[in-house]
């Protein structure tokens, strides 16, 4: 299947535009038929859905509203129900949105008037204190330099992110590099999913995303597939 996407670059921009115009939604219609997917158009607070199975496990991809206020506009997350080892805890975010997150935990802890207000910190941010941060040096120091990796294990999250995973994410945003567009991989609690700011929003970039996440799931299901971590 991740075969299919390899040469998503290659697919024609014609008529993709922006993806909640009538040009757009065609265009992914389209491309996501002849990838075998099931695809659904716009509906309340969604701009589309794919869906679909690897390895009999289903996956949904779909365009929202953005539901984090770090994202701006729209947003694309998917999810995949993979039932891999549920012990294993990796996230990959870009660093700008690390900070981003590190700066709000900081305000939370040390404005009294925040922290009535806000007394849990989200999801995210509780991963930077739960996960430490890993780095290895067989990827190179511009993927460090882009990305963190926090993880449970350093050796999970070593065996869930191949090179040919890191070439993915380093052509996120390659046509401008200082564009730093919030993004998250994550496989935890035996899934997997996908989240990140629908910047530009045009084919491209959903086909992009498509691909990181499918690698991301053949990876998944490669290193840890069956069973549950104590």
């Amino acid at each position: 299947m991740f075969d299919r996407f390899k040469k998503f670059g290659a697919i024609s921009d014609r008529g993709q535009g922006q993806s909640n115009g009538a040009a757009g939604t065609d265009a992914v219609s389209r491309w996501a038929s002849g990838q075998g997917f099931t695809y659904s158009g716009p509906a309340k607070g969604v701009g589309f859905c794919l869906s679909g199975s690897m390895g009999g496990r289903p996956w949904k991809l779909e365009r929202s509203i953005a539901s984090r206020d770090f994202f701006k506009g729209d947003e694309i997350r998917a999810r995949a129900e993979l039932k891999v080892l549920e012990g294993v805890a990796v996230i990959v975010m870009n660093r700008p949105l690390k900070e981003t997150l590190e700066e709000r935990a900081y305000k939370i802890y040390t404005d009294p008037v925040q922290t009535v207000a806000e007394p849990s910190l989200s999801e995210e941010m509780r991963w930077l204190a739960l996960y430490p941060e890993f780095v290895w040096k067989a990827l190179p120091d511009a993927f460090w330099r882009r990305y963190t990796v926090l993880a449970s294990h350093g050796s999970d999250a070593a065996a869930w992110i191949p090179e040919s995973l890191v070439q993915l994410l380093m052509l996120l945003g390659a046509s401008d590099p200082n564009a730093e567009v919030p993004f998250m991989l994550m496989l935890l609690r035996g899934k997997v999913y996908l989240r990140m700011q629908y910047t530009p929003a045009d084919l491209q970039t959903l086909q992009h995303a498509s691909a990181i996440f499918v690698g991301a799931c053949e990876s998944a299901l490669a290193g840890f597939s069956g069973g549950a971590r104590l």
